[in-house]
């Protein structure tokens, strides 16, 4: 048996035993991969975030529906007479795993931890000027100008213990694209519903109900998380009861699976697109054959690449219809989109060869195209299809696949010449993608911007959306940047996700458009 498999097996045995017949108490949760790490400030990234929630927790986050809700703090508001500062009002009685008061000092010290340099986060608060305590229950936070979505913004920020974290030296987020580590890394102290019993980075973790929590108790009392990256290997452990519920589901089981006795798949919406990315500038391409230039930084290029690429193909195909096919980087969910921007150009092999010709590469070029094979829905095979499609207009491109875990490393250090990445947005608004992906690299954004896009009077434009008030300017100025980038082809949108989960049928887990899912919300059968 591969490595690997043995691994899995063994995990999966071990969590067998530990937890016997799975009952009213035990989920055991199957993701094709791991946390990229238990820091909770180190990595902007889904399946991280949705492993943290149930160990540490936000001020606010977001209900199925999508809205804001209470977590941390109870009540949030501009402060009268100054519109310049957002106050929240903290949840009293709550404690640390370790008994530790959850006060207004953690708070300040989680968000000051937050938007530091090292931090993956610090985009989202890039227009905080200063974070005070007013008292044990109260938090200012104060902004550089009005900013009246903030809140948007802190749903995956988490709180953590200001004396637990000076204590072992976290002051400092962890640098994971640099492998360093810190004691964070591997071990928690969250106010959240769940404790860490016992970790195995890629294999199985173990969480165990925090008896102290101040919401309501869940029915599950025990979680068994197992990032099994095979797909077959992952049903087969759902359909021969090694795990109750499977996130993730690849797309060419769902029918088979909704057609088992005893196993439901519950599907819906995510809030996330699937692009491709590549680099901008003048710089010569490390993976490709043309030596003294870029030619994806010609626009012809990049215009060529999109009309080679058969999104409804994709979808009918590789998806079995479980997409929905995109002309802007930008899910429906979120404020900005509209159909018109939406909608992207057929397929036309003709003019994409035409087009590469008239930019000066009449026989194509060669290229690496990275992608992860284990973090979205057939991530690899999307990949895999549009090698094939630009193949059919001589761009000869290289298919580098990786777990995730070593996929995100090259993204960060902006190593990639060509890459696919998906992309949530859980502010719900244009601003997110933008500060990311679009905004020139720095200090404070362009964390994601992987192709290293730069244009400085979008970068203007996308730095007054923080501060601006008049909602109806705003959104025009977030339709303005949206036309430049589209015509530019900064990104190239395949599709937006649909989620599938599967389980055993007599449990109950909604589909979360932020494929976010908390097992506190898991109902069983009467």
């Amino acid at each position: 048996m591969h490595s690997s498999l043995t691994r899995i097996a063994a995990a999966l045995i071990a969590s067998t035993m530990l937890a016997g017949v799975a009952n009213a108490e035990t989920i055991r949760w199957a993701r094709s991969s791991d946390a990229l790490t238990l820091d909770p400030h180190s990595q902007n990234q889904g399946v991280t975030h949705t492993f943290a929630h149930h160990i540490y927790e936000t001020l606010l986050d977001r209900a199925v529906s999508g809205e804001l809700q209470p977590r941390l703090a109870t009540e949030w508001h501009i402060k009268e007479g100054d519109p310049t500062v957002w106050v929240f009002k903290l949840r009293e009685g709550v404690k640390f795993h370790d008994g530790a008061d959850f006060t207004a000092e953690d708070v300040v010290f989680s968000l000051n931890r937050a938007r530091s340099e090292g931090s993956n986060m610090k985009q989202l608060h890039a227009e905080v000027a200063e974070v005070r305590a007013i008292d044990d229950h109260t938090v200012e936070v104060q902004m550089i100008g009005p900013s009246p979505l903030y809140p948007n913004n802190i749903t995956n920020t988490f709180m953590m213990d200001k004396t637990w974290s000076e204590a072992h030296d976290l002051q400092e987020v962890q640098d994971f694209g640099a492998g360093e580590t810190n004691y964070a890394v591997l071990n928690t102290n969250g106010t959240g519903p769940y404790t860490l019993e016992s970790r195995e980075v890629d294999v199985r973790s173990v969480l165990k109900l925090n008896e102290g929590w101040w919401g309501e108790t869940p029915a599950v009392t025990e979680i068994h998380f197992l990032p099994i990256s095979d797909n077959a290997t992952r049903i087969a452990a759902l359909l021969s009861g090694d795990v109750d519920i499977v996130q993730d589901v690849p797309v060419q089981d769902i029918e088979r699976l909704q057609n088992s006795a005893g196993f439901k798949v519950e599907t819906g919406p995510e809030n996330r697109i699937i692009y491709f990315g590549y680099k901008f500038g003048e710089a010569p391409l490390k993976s490709s054959n043309i030596t003294d230039s870029n030619p994806i930084n010609n626009p012809l290029v990049r215009e060529a690449m999109e009309l080679a690429l058969d999104r409804d193909a994709i979808q009918r195909v590789v998806m079995r219809g479980q997409s929905v096919p995109a002309g802007i980087a930008n899910p429906p969910f979120v404020n900005g989109w509209t159909a018109e921007l939406d909608a992207y150009p057929k397929p036309d092999i003709e003019k994409a060869k035409a087009l590469l010709a008239e930019a000066g590469y009449p026989d194509g070029f060669t290229i690496t195209l990275d992608t992860p094979n284990n973090r979205y829905v057939n991530d690899e095979a999307i990949s895999t299809a549009y090698v094939g499609m630009l193949g059919q207009i001589g761009i000869k491109v290289t298919l580098a696949s990786r777990p995730v875990a070593e996929h995100s490393p090259i993204i960060l250090a902006n190593e990639s010449d060509f890459y696919l990445l998906g992309w949530g947005v859980p502010t719900f608004d244009s601003a997110y993608i933008f500060n990311d992906l679009v905004h020139t690299k720095n200090a404070t954004h362009g964390t994601y911007n992987v192709g290293l896009y730069s244009n400085p009077e979008i970068d203007d434009k996308i730095i007054a959306l923080g501060t601006e008030t008049d909602l109806e300017k705003r959104n025009a100025s977030i339709a303005e940047i949206w036309k430049v980038v589209k015509a530019d082809r900064v990104l190239l949108p395949v599709h937006n996700q649909v989620l599938a989960y599967a389980m055993r049928d007599d449990l109950t887990l909604p589909v979360h458009p932020e494929n976010q899912p908390y097992m506190t919300m898991v109902k069983f059968a009467e």
